[in-house]
């Protein structure tokens, strides 16, 4: 199996690049949200070899925690590879883990092909499965969790899309941790207003 592919961008295309390695072209699938620098840039992706009947496909991320939370979601009976890459493609790590800790289906149901049946089976499988280390990455007891569903409501009410809000909402939530919903709420605005 192959882990980990360093090596130069020869081709971006949609939700994949071809990766040169000594002389061979791996077509590696990877998070759209990752940025490799365009054509001839060098890159290093943790690898993930999926073997099916009929195909064998390489998966590539640029830290572990992606690999592991791409491994995590695909043990979630319904969801395979396409949508575990579509998850990750509009939900950075942090973000993800937050909207699986706070049982916030409807961040997860933003990717395409996620609807709401499926991001409450992420949540219910994996809120107890993921380990306390990935936590670490932002996810969890002291990051404004309580407020943030409702800041993402408020937000959404005003016509912004979570997938393009959530990862600035929790890090507000997580910076002003007394700050009131009201609050927060003129926060964010004066911020995308910039």
């Amino acid at each position: 199996m192959i882990g980990k592919l360093q090596g130069i961008v020869d081709y971006v295309g949609d939700g994949f690049v071809i990766m040169m390695v000594n002389g061979v072209g791996y077509k590696v699938f990877v998070p759209m949200q990752s940025a490799f620098g365009g054509h001839q840039s060098a890159i290093t992706l943790w690898i993930e070899t999926v073997v099916r009947e009929d195909s064998l496909r390489l998966f590539g991320f640029t830290s572990l925690a992606q690999q592991e939370l791409f491994n995590q979601l695909t043990t979630v009976s319904g969801v395979g590879p396409k949508v575990a890459m579509a998850i990750l493609s509009i939900l950075k790590p942090d973000v993800l883990l937050s909207a699986i800790a706070a049982g916030d289906a409807k961040t997860i149901s933003a990717a395409p092909g996620v609807g709401k049946k499926v991001a409450e089976k992420i949540i219910v499988e994996l809120k107890g499965r993921i380990g306390s280390e990935h936590w670490a990455l932002g996810a969890g007891d002291g990051d404004g969790g309580s407020v943030l569903p409702d800041l993402l409501s408020a937000l959404e009410s005003l016509g912004y899309r979570r997938a393009d809000i959530a990862e600035m909402a929790q890090r507000l939530a997580k910076e002003n941790p007394d700050a009131d919903v009201g609050a927060l709420v003129r926060l964010a605005l004066k911020e995308i207003a910039k």
